[in-house]
């Protein structure tokens, strides 16, 4: 059949359901050997589709090139369609006969393979294909049955699952400690921990040149929330998202800094998202005369300079008598300096000294939130499906939300007293290294020490700094 279907060009297609490398070296021989039966015949390729490490099991929707390749079918581009083999279409009977009907719509009367030709015409050899069609399927069913059965034995044991991409901080093996990622992740824990953003970190690991180890070469705030919430670097085996026991490898921090991890999620989705940092003190201050909120803003200075400040605004956007203002740079150089040196107070140890329980607490608290969340959950589920009535449903519901709201305050009083617990004693430290630090970082630490200060009134006859006007309130 050297016309290839009424002269019209053919459709080269190509699948493989997993590239462990990344390399596309499979679909490649499969191509090769594709257009080699090709130019064998005489015909003329009009386009060349490869799904790349995607299952056939997926559908059309799911195989981006295979559902281009129907396009084409139907809009009378394509003469024949040839693939290395017929398991490399579509391993779905049903889909299989979806693509004849396309096919024979379109006047595509032939499927070739490099084993064989299937004319849709002839009934023997549509036999064959449904034939081939149908073991196709029952393998892949079967496959699938032994990888869930695998995926079930290694839970249980705790060992890892297959996949080509490694978790970061791990070897290939999924199971030994990489310590040069190890060191990474204990420090993105951390400063987690005392109180540094995801955005903040991510730019941190980017300024580094830390690499990542999947298909993106470019840490976001999602993929750094998923290292930091797995369970894996506390040593604990998860499936399905939920933790079902130990880990068959090394962990990499204590599974008591995990949950003051988590503590703080739960405690920055409680309080919303920020905008980014832009003054050391920003929602810090308060006004002594109104206890309204200071906000920062700059004004430019008769010379032309810009002066930053902290200002008590009026309106019904900020509610505040108007009436107070402070320049931020001495009231942040002054306030930081006082910040670091409690840390290296004797006050601040003898405050925290027993903070070593709170590590059950912290776990408790975390205990009571997932459960009222799940029965949040199961109530909705069941008002869904009309288990129960609207009555019981909001009878019921006020009960799991006053548990899920007491366990956040929990958290959020424990995480606050974890941060300065982890800073305890390292004020010089900071101190030296304060510069070097960026603005959220900065803003963390003094926000972990002083939650706020109040502002009092300038006195007159004074300069525009005084000591006495500025009130910090201490976290312990």
């Amino acid at each position: 059949m050297s016309d290839a279907g009424l002269g019209r060009p053919v459709a080269v297609y190509a699948r493989i359901t997993a590239d462990k490398t990344g390399e596309g070296l499979g679909v490649a021989r499969q191509v090769e050997d594709c257009m080699r039966l090709v130019a064998d015949r005489g015909w003329v390729v009009f386009e060349t589709y490869v799904d790349n490490d995607v299952s056939a099991f997926t559908g059309a929707k799911g195989r981006p090139e295979f559902a281009r390749m129907l396009a084409d079918i139907e809009a009378g581009r394509v003469g024949a369609v040839v693939v290395y083999h017929q398991d490399r279409l579509t391993r779905r009977p049903g889909e299989f006969e979806q693509f004849v009907e396309a096919c024979q719509r379109n006047g595509v009367d032939q499927l070739v393979t490099v084993t064989s030709d299937i004319s849709f015409g002839n009934d023997n050899g549509m036999l064959v294909a449904r034939i081939t069609a149908a073991v196709a399927a029952n393998e892949s069913a079967r496959k699938r049955a032994r990888i869930l059965r695998k995926i079930e034995q290694n839970v249980a044991a705790g060992k890892p699952n297959g996949g080509a991409t490694r978790p970061f901080g791990y070897e290939n093996d999924k199971v030994t400690v990489r310590e040069s990622e190890a060191v990474v992740i204990r420090t993105l824990v951390d400063r987690f921990i005392q109180g540094e953003s995801l955005r903040s970190l991510v730019a941190w690991l980017q300024a580094e040149g830390v690499p990542t180890v999947g298909k993106s070469d470019v840490w976001r705030t999602t993929s750094l929330r998923n290292v930091l919430m797995s369970g894996r670097i506390a040593g604990l085996r998860e499936h399905h998202g939920a933790v079902v026991g130990d880990a068959a490898w090394d962990a990499i921090i204590t599974r008591e800094q995990r949950e003051r991890v988590l503590a703080m999620f739960v405690s920055r989705k409680r309080a919303g998202r920020r905008t980014p940092q832009r003054y050391l003190l920003t929602g810090l201050l308060r006004c002594g005369k109104c206890q309204g909120k200071l906000y920062s803003a700059a004004r430019k200075t008769p010379q032309g300079a810009v002066e930053r400040r902290y200002v008590c605004q009026s309106g019904p956007d900020h509610g505040g008598c108007g009436k107070l203002t402070i320049s931020a740079v001495p009231v942040e150089t002054w306030l930081t300096e006082a910040a670091l040196y409690r840390l290296d107070s004797p006050d601040v140890a003898a405050a925290l000294e027993g903070r070593g329980e709170t590590d059950a607490r912290h776990a408790d608290a975390v205990a009571v939130l997932e459960s009222a969340q799940r029965r949040l959950t199961e109530l909705a589920e069941m008002f869904g499906a009309g288990d129960i009535t609207k009555a019981e449903y909001l009878a019921a519901r006020p009960v799991a939300e006053t548990k899920a709201v007491e366990a956040a305050r929990a958290l959020e009083s424990l995480a606050s007293a974890d941060t300065v617990s982890s800073l305890l004693g390292n004020g010089s430290v900071l101190r030296d290294r304060w510069e070097g630090y960026s603005l959220d970082r900065q803003h963390a630490i003094i926000r972990a020490i002083m939650p706020s200060a109040t502002i009092g009134p300038g006195s007159r006859g004074r300069g525009n700094f005084d000591p006495e006007r500025v009130q910090p309130h201490w976290a312990v």
